[in-house]
């Protein structure tokens, strides 16, 4: 068997909820024991780094407003990708994963919006500017609520799964518009300084914390996302054994 059949055939055997509960179940306090050491070593080097020479002791909030900023946008596109297995592969688990991520998106994505303007206020002498990057990171909250919205909404889960999926790849277009704005428009927000193709700018002594804290975040995502899977399957099966042990009894009454 090749690498790409052994893959499909992981991917086929996660279709099965029990397997993927056995599963994250197994990966689960690795990942959140991992992700608590990171955010330690993070934290730590965080707070042992010398202010900016500019910016002062405010620059410790880049620690946050960067990676959550960075997931708001990874988040998405994790939605993304699952809407396409709804659609596409009518993979059981895909609208469970793009349900799942959908709050947390929000609410990595209303961090980055509040520790920018917090880190904003000293730099640029205002809370809130309407420029390309600000306005279409504020889009991609509205419509992480918006889909948390409909899914609740829904009573029909499958209908809302595919509309939700349907949603999600049309506004997928705003993403790579908060990525390249700096670039694109003139506006207030800094350019990329890390992942650029000539190499990070930004100091080594800044540099690495963020990236320590970055992986730290992504795998915290990692983490509540599979807790939220978890939950949420559980939520559908005893969903379900209300709804039949309700069949059973309307039949009972009736005969």
């Amino acid at each position: 068997m090749n690498t790409t059949s052994l893959v499909l055939s992981k991917f086929s055997e996660l279709a099965n909820p029990t397997r993927f509960l056995a599963l994250s179940g197994r990966i689960l306090p690795w990942l959140s024991t991992i992700t608590t050491l990171l955010f330690a070593v993070g934290l730590y080097m965080s707070f042992n780094t010398e202010g900016d020479y500019q910016q002062g002791e405010t620059v410790r909030i880049m620690y946050i407003h960067v990676p959550a900023a960075w997931l708001s946008m990874m988040c998405y596109s994790v939605m993304a990708i699952s809407a396409i297995g709804t659609l596409v592969w009518r993979h059981p688990l895909a609208d469970v994963s793009h349900k799942a991520a959908a709050p947390l998106g929000a609410a990595f994505t209303l961090i980055a919006l509040i520790t920018g303007s917090l880190w904003g206020k000293p730099m640029w002498g205002t809370w809130w500017v309407w420029d390309a990057r600000l306005t279409s990171v504020f889009v991609l909250f509205l419509m992480y609520l918006g889909l948390i919205a409909l899914n609740r909404a829904m009573d029909d889960a499958s209908k809302a799964a595919r509309l939700s999926a349907v949603l999600i790849l049309v506004g997928f277009v705003n993403i790579p518009i908060i990525k390249f704005s700096v670039e694109w428009w003139n506006t207030l927000h800094q350019p990329a300084s890390v992942m650029r193709m000539d190499g990070p700018t930004i100091d080594p002594e800044f540099l690495w914390p963020l990236l320590v804290m970055a992986i730290a975040f992504t795998l915290l995502f990692f983490t509540l996302h599979l807790m939220a899977m978890r939950n949420e399957i559980w939520r559908r099966r005893i969903a379900t054994q209300r709804r039949m042990a309700a069949r059973m009894a309307g039949r009972e009454v009736a005969s």
